[in-house]
């Protein structure tokens, strides 16, 4: 099997990380950390000047109707360079659903904005009393000819810079997904600290209203919605942490081929090879069970499985790699000044979004 990517795609590749290397500097993102917005939206406004916002979305509202792979190259590129921009909670969570299973009307007004750079969005699949995502405790309760949200959504990204968020609700005969305005009447959004910085927030929904037609699909597809939404949001998380992981363990190729000890550069010493091996090899094993989530995913198959397998190895190989990036860096690993601890601390971030390692492998036996 050819796991190699096409030319068009390694072109993709190429063009993101320009981008993203040129305006994703680390001067820049201590810019960004030390501001209140918490991400960079001239960035954004440049990768949609470029398409690359368009990728995976329509080509009749300006996008380049591309597939799940150029997706996870996309956000690949974006961990690797820890690049503060809300491209997974737009597209995964929000764009590409809208996409796939929107109105005419729901697509026209706003998945051109995203292409464009100009619009955010993000999704609230989150809650602390519920610890399986499909299946939500926030209730939508009929109102006449729309729908009353009840519920606290949690580590909602980008919702304070989102033009819409996407909030699965169960409505008593299975869930549904709504299409919410987080500055209407009735929505509270309260900031949270995240391991990595990056601007979440706490949703709370008290009696919030939606008309029936910002619904996403027709009634009886809010389960398939929900699920179909998930499994690509875990992918998308997985290719993300294999972009942080791979950058954090080419950092420190770098800086053992320098790093001089005992008169000898430390990555000729053997302890330092075994322990970069062991990283690199997890790093394959994430590389390798993303790929095989996307396939599958691709060829639209059942993939429930394979996204969880993924998703642990991204959860668990991210740790190990980055962990081992840290210790072999040493004391300047820690050192805020030196690029290398955002590498740790999103993957201690990525970790947990959608389930962690442990969650996903009790599907997994449920399964079995």
């Amino acid at each position: 099997m050819n796991f190699a990517y096409t030319e068009d795609q390694e072109a993709l590749r190429e063009l993101a990380r320009k981008i993203l290397a040129d305006l994703a500097t680390h001067e820049r993102l201590c810019e960004i950390e030390a501001g209140d917005a918490g991400w960079d939206s001239a960035l954004w406004l440049e990768l949609g000047r470029a398409n690359l916002l368009g990728a995976c979305l329509p080509e009749a509202q300006g996008g380049m109707g591309l597939g799940i792979f150029e997706l996870c190259i996309l956000l690949e590129e974006a961990g690797r360079h820890v690049a503060p921009v809300p491209l997974w909670a737009t597209l995964c969570l929000a764009a590409l659903p809208i996409a796939r299973f929107g109105n005419e009307r729901q697509r026209a007004d706003l998945l051109p904005g995203v292409i464009a750079g100009e619009t955010v969005l993000t999704g609230a699949f989150e809650e602390s009393d519920a610890v399986d995502p499909s299946l939500p405790s926030t209730r939508a309760e009929r109102d006449g000819e729309g729908w009353r949200l009840f519920g606290r959504k949690i580590c909602v990204p980008a919702a304070h810079a989102a033009t819409r968020v996407l909030v699965p609700a169960e409505t008593g005969s299975g869930p549904a997904l709504f299409l919410l305005d987080p500055s209407a009447p009735n929505v509270g959004l309260e900031r949270q600290r995240s391991t990595n910085r990056e601007p979440l927030f706490t949703v709370a929904l008290e009696g919030a209203a939606v008309a029936d037609s910002d619904r996403l699909g027709a009634p009886e597809q809010g389960a398939a919605i929900l699920q179909w939404t998930l499994e690509r949001a875990t992918t998308g998380l997985c290719a993300l942490q294999l972009g942080v992981a791979d950058r954090a363990l080419q950092m420190t190729a770098e800086y053992a081929r320098e790093r001089a000890q005992f008169d000898r550069p430390i990555g000729s010493f053997q302890a330092v090879h075994q322990r970069a091996a062991d990283a690199y090899i997890q790093i394959e094993g994430m590389r390798l069970t993303l790929l095989q989530a996307a396939h599958r995913l691709e060829l639209e198959e059942p993939a429930s499985l394979e996204v969880s397998v993924a998703k642990i190895w991204a959860a668990e190989g991210g740790n190990c790699a980055t962990y081992a990036a840290q210790h072999l860096h040493g004391g300047i690993g820690m050192d805020n000044d030196y690029p290398l601890h955002r590498s740790y601390l999103w993957t201690r971030h990525l970790e947990l979004l959608l389930g962690s390692a442990e969650r996903h492998l009790e599907k997994l036996g449920a399964s079995l």
